[in-house]
């Protein structure tokens, strides 16, 4: 049963590692205070930031473990799922389920080609082997497979299907799922330089990327749109776009990563076969969180924000 909204700052987290190439547990929790301390909304372990593809299933297990030990009884911890057979997918949303996970995020089989029809029963298989909520990921740039309107149509009996995290990069999808199922599947933006466009046209929340590295600007922003404080938060957005742009590169991984380590809340090292970056690349790099860190903007108290807008509009 969900007890907990798709709603607000949901961190993709990195994955820390050691030089020795197991997961760094110290500074994983390092990451998660400075994220909670700022005031996000739930965790996402184990998507494509916190490299999946090379974590063995144990090791999301034991991620999923110190979370849990670590956060609040009640703070939501959502697990990625981006298996490429059913089965596999089933087992693994049950594991996840079993270890004490609050939601699943699901990807589609991205090695096969899936039609629509094929990509749905694929969804649906797994959401009726779990109660866990399901946040389903659209980013056809990436993965290929889209999900559209007419298959969250069909999507919408399973219950247990209730957000989707939007990356298509077309925000007018925001309008069209609004449009077409009101408040069905609760809307959350996927792509960080287009968070300002997709929360200001509706949104309800939005899975980070660079609040790796900048967790209290990023809440910052969220709660300013939400609170009606649009200016406040253009501000603060503009200054961060440098920086979100990291966001849609193929190596966004160790972009992120070498954000992270200069603030203090991270460390560059991955795991093979990606490679820390060198060269002018690295430089190129370093200059826009540098820049970034040398013209960091004065927060206001945001943490008090979306709660004082709700009261208004209660009253």
């Amino acid at each position: 049963m969900q007890t907990f909204q798709w709603k607000g700052v949901f961190p993709a987290l990195l994955t820390p590692f050691k030089k020795n190439d197991t997961i760094d547990f110290k500074l994983f929790e390092k990451n998660l205070q400075a994220q909670a301390g700022a005031g996000v909304d739930g965790i996402i372990i184990g998507g494509s930031l916190g490299e999946a593809s090379t974590l063995t299933n144990n090791e999301k297990k034991e991620l999923l473990v110190h979370a849990k030990a670590f956060l609040p009884e009640s703070f939501p911890i959502v697990i990625n799922i981006a298996e490429q057979s059913t089965k596999e997918a089933i087992l693994l949303a049950q594991q996840a389920e079993a270890t004490g996970a609050n939601g699943l995020m699901l990807l589609p089989p991205m090695r096969y080609a899936a039609d629509e029809k094929e990509t749905v029963q694929f969804f649906k298989s797994i959401s009726f082997n779990t109660g866990l909520p399901i946040m389903l990921y659209n980013n056809p740039v990436d993965y290929k497979i889209p999900i559209t309107i007419s298959m969250f149509a069909e999507l919408a009996s399973a219950k247990n299907i209730t957000a989707v995290k939007e990356s298509s990069r077309d925000i007018i999808n925001i309008t069209r799922m609004i449009n077409e199922f009101g408040d069905r599947f609760k809307i959350l933006c996927g792509v960080d330089p287009l968070a300002f466009e997709c929360l200001c046209a509706g949104a309800d929340g939005w899975v980070a990327g660079l609040v790796d590295a900048f967790p209290k600007e990023t809440v910052a922003i969220y709660r300013l749109i939400k609170a009606g404080k649009i200016q406040e938060a253009l501000k603060i957005y503009r200054w961060f776009m440098p920086l979100l742009e990291l966001d849609i590169h193929p190596k966004l991984v160790q972009y992120i990563k070498m954000a992270a380590a200069a603030t203090g809340i991270g460390s560059e090292i991955v795991r093979a076969p990606r490679l820390m970056i060198t060269g002018e690349e690295r430089q190129k790099v370093e200059n826009i969180i540098q820049r970034a860190l040398k013209n960091r903007p004065t927060l206001p108290d945001y943490l008090h924000l979306e709660k004082a807008a709700e009261k208004v509009l209660q009253s």
